[in-house]
Formats: C-alpha cells, sequence, structure tokens
C-alpha cells in the first residue's frame, strides 16, 4: 500500500485510492505515523499535534478511539499500527515523504551534474502540492513538514544550478520558475531563476522575480537582498555577458554533455589523471573533472579506448544500476590516484603493484577488434559490463607503464597545477597548457 502526503493526503492500493479513516483527525493522525514511519510516536505528541497545542480533557480517549478505527480500515490491506510504550508506530510502509528524502539526499551526494538533474527532479515531481494539503493549515504545517520543505528548496537550488551549469536555462524556466515565485524569500532560488530567464531572452519577467523577491525580504526579514541575489540584479541591468552563458572550466573539450579535459600528455593515461585544477595544492571548485560515470564512460570514448555504441550502453545500464556504477567510478577514482603517484613517484612500489592489479584484471576482459581505420585495438569485452571503462583506463595505463616514455613523464612544479606531460626533449618546464599561470613557471 501507499501513502502520499506532499500534497492532498492520498492511500493508494493497486493504483486505486482507498478511503481510510472517516474524519479529518483520523487521517491527520495516521499522517503523523506516516511521517515517523517505523518509529513511535507518543500519545502526548499525537495529542498536541492534532489540536493544535490545546487538546481537550477527552483528547487521550479520542485518540486511542481513532486508533482503532484506523486497525480496522487498514488491516486489511497489511498496514498495522502497532503500540509501543506511551505512544504507537506504523511499520515501515510505502510513503512519498521518505522516497523524497532518499532521493534528494541520493542527488546531493553525486558528483555528476547530469545524474544530479535526474535524481533531483525525481524527489522534485513527487510534490503534488504543500504537505497535507487538504488535513492542516499553514502554522501546523511548518511544525510537521517545515524540514521537508527546505529539503525541496535546497533540491530545487542545486538542480537550477547544475541545469544552469550545463546550459539547460530553458528546463530552469519551464519546471522550476513557479517555484521561485511561491518561495521569494529563497534567494539563490531566486537568483538562479532570474538567470536562466535572463539566458531566455525574458529579461523583464527576470527584474520583476527580483522585484518581488525584494519587497517579500523586506516585509517578511526585514533585509535587504544579500550579495548573490543583488549581484545578478545588477549584472541583468547592464547587459553582463557573464549572466549569457553557464562558465567552462579552463582548458575543456565539451562532449555528449560533459567537460572532459583536453589531450594534452600525448597519453590517454596522463589525461586520465590530469584534472582541471590540477593535482598540487588547494583544488579550484569545479576542478575535478571524473565527476561521475557517465563522464568516465564518455571520455574512454573520446579517447578511442572504446567504441561510441558500447558507450551508448553503457549509460544506460548505468541509470539502471546507479549503485554499481557508483561503485565502478570509484575504483577509476581509485586506480587514477595510485596511477599519479606511480608516475610521479617510480620508486614507489605500492603504487605499482596496486596500478597492476587493475591491469591484470583488465587484461581478463580485453578482446583484440579491428576499428574504423583498419587498425586492431584492445577492447573490453561485453562481459566487463560497466567495468568497461575502468578497465579500458587500466590498459592505458599498463601500456604507458611498459612504455620506455613513461621514464619521461613530468609533473608541472607549480604549486596549484601538477598536470602531467611527456618530456622526452628535457627541455620543458611546465605543462603545455600552463593551468597554474604561477610565477614560478613562468
Amino acid at each position: 500500500m501507499e501513502f502520499r502526503l506532499l500534497g492532498q493526503f492520498e492511500a493508494i492500493r493497486d493504483g486505486k485510492p482507498v478511503p481510510v479513516g472517516r474524519r479529518r483527525q483520523e487521517r491527520l493522525l495516521l499522517a503523523i505515523l506516516l511521517l515517523e514511519a517505523g518509529r513511535t510516536v507518543t500519545v502526548d505528541r499525537l495529542t498536541d499535534l492534532l489540536w493544535d497545542g490545546a487538546p481537550p480533557a477527552s483528547a487521550r480517549g479520542t485518540v486511542h478511539t481513532y486508533v482503532g478505527r484506523l486497525r480496522a480500515a487498514l488491516s486489511p490491506h497489511g498496514v498495522e499500527i502497532t503500540t509501543k510504550g506511551r505512544g504507537y508506530a506504523v511499520a515501515s510502509v510505502e510513503v512519498d515523504t521518505a522516497r523524497f528524502a532518499d532521493l534528494a539526499r541520493e542527488a546531493a551526494g553525486t558528483a555528476d551534474p547530469a545524474e544530479r538533474v535526474r535524481l533531483g527532479g525525481a524527489a522534485l515531481a513527487l510534490w503534488r502540492g504543500p504537505i497535507l494539503a487538504d488535513l492542516i493549515e499553514e502554522p501546523l504545517r511548518q511544525r510537521l513538514g517545515g524540514p521537508l520543505r527546505d529539503l525541496q528548496l535546497t533540491t530545487a537550488e542545486m538542480c537550477v544550478q547544475s541545469l544552469l551549469d550545463m546550459g539547460h536555462h530553458d528546463r530552469v524556466v519551464r519546471d522550476l520558475a513557479g517555484l521561485a515565485e511561491e518561495h521569494p524569500v529563497r534567494e539563490g532560488l531566486v537568483a538562479g531563476v532570474m538567470t536562466a530567464l535572463y539566458r531566455s531572452a525574458r529579461q523583464a519577467d527576470a527584474l520583476r522575480l527580483y522585484d518581488r523577491a525584494h519587497k517579500a525580504l523586506a516585509s517578511e526579514l526585514g533585509v535587504e537582498p544579500g550579495p548573490e541575489l543583488e549581484t545578478v540584479y545588477q549584472r541583468i541591468l547592464v547587459g553582463d555577458p557573464r549572466l549569457e552563458r553557464p562558465a567552462a572550466p579552463v582548458y575543456a573539450v565539451r562532449v555528449r554533455d560533459h567537460w572532459l579535459p583536453w589531450s594534452v600528455g600525448s597519453h590517454p593515461a596522463l589525461d586520465f589523471c590530469n584534472t582541471y585544477a590540477g593535482w598540487g595544492g588547494e583544488r579550484v571548485p569545479g576542478g575535478e573533472w571524473l565527476r561521475g560515470y557517465s563522464t568516465l564512460a564518455v571520455w574512454a570514448d573520446h579517447q578511442n579506448l572504446l567504441d561510441d555504441g558500447a558507450v551508448t550502453r553503457l549509460l544506460a545500464a548505468a541509470t539502471r544500476d546507479p549503485l554499481g556504477a557508483t561503485a565502478v567510478l570509484d575504483e577509476a577514482r581509485h586506480l587514477r590516484e595510485r596511477l599519479y603517484t606511480c608516475l610521479t613517484n617510480p620508486a614507489d612500489a605500492s603504487a605499482f603493484a596496486a596500478v597492476a592489479r587493475y591491469v591484470e584484471g583488465a587484461a581478463r576482459d580485453l578482446v583484440f577488434r579491428r576499428g574504423p581505420d583498419g587498425l586492431g585495438r584492445w577492447h573490453p569485452s561485453h562481459r566487463a559490463g560497466l567495468c568497461a571503462p575502468l578497465y579500458a583506463a587500466a590498459h592505458s595505463a599498463g601500456e604507458l607503464l611498459a612504455d620506455p616514455r613513461r621514464l619521461t613523464v613530468c609533473a608541472c612544479p607549480g604549486r596549484h597545477c601538477g598536470w602531467l606531460f611527456l618530456d622526452q626533449g628535457g627541455r620543458r618546464r611546465f605543462c603545455s597548457v600552463a593551468t597554474c599561470s604561477h610565477p614560478e613557471v613562468a
């Protein structure tokens, strides 16, 4: 049985609504238990919430009566309300609030912008209106659902920023502008939607949204807009070109909606190690290129380590098995860290051994195929599954470690760089793109 609380209260069984509770307070009591599914809610808390802090003398007896009626209505559907200590609990059931929270936290925990948008969008789509729209008024809604609403808005802000970073301002306007209108004091959300409106040639609408937010902040909180919102407003007024497009990482190429580092290392294994911001010093926000499994797969295709059709199948498989894809991504990051150490410190035997294990694992699933250019290449077989891009990177690493040119690998000495490159002539002092731009390597 499924319960929906994000909007009007609904109980669903086999796709059809099930009537539960003859009275509004009975349904509200069940909703309170569902919000705390798996945990005990005391009778004192139930009476406080059901009567908004002023329960009558008969409140405890009325709660017991409501619970008896709910048990009779729910037990045929396999849902039990148990008595525990001084309260009641509903065993874990399918509730949209719990599903929303799980998706929102999963979205916040992924580094891949596209995956973040997918998970965050799925979470936001569960909202059909205010929590328990037909059962409670705003003061009680804030008490019961305040944290969920905050998580909703935080997730929306995250999706807005990710969509803007990927250049999808049209989706921000279509899907999230209404939420900014409803919550004008959420400055991050408003600033993001204003930027999307401006990029959609709707400057007047962006300025109207700012005016609404400015008035709401003054009347509700007694404050002026913060620096982020004010900066977007001023840039819109002067037509600042920085608002026109998402900021691209430096020295990057766009492939299949993913930012990948330029191929400057003269070998795929070196490019696998390199990041936008480099490996030395403090990392620049957004400098990490290996943000998600899909980026890893697209990179392998871009480096001709996998074919295009295989990558398309891998991206679909990763969508079906996100946990498996995340596990492969973690392994790829570990391989990259050990390979970087191995290349910058050839005496580190443990790093070499760690990379060797990946190379040997990849070798067991490699097949030799003829490419479109007529040349033969080693590629992971179909048996590799989601591990294919990891094995492709590992095979490339093994090739480099067996190549005498490995001994000419250098790392840019800049404190904020560390890019790897081949220096067979022994004359280069810094990487070819000079990502660090610091005096000590100029």
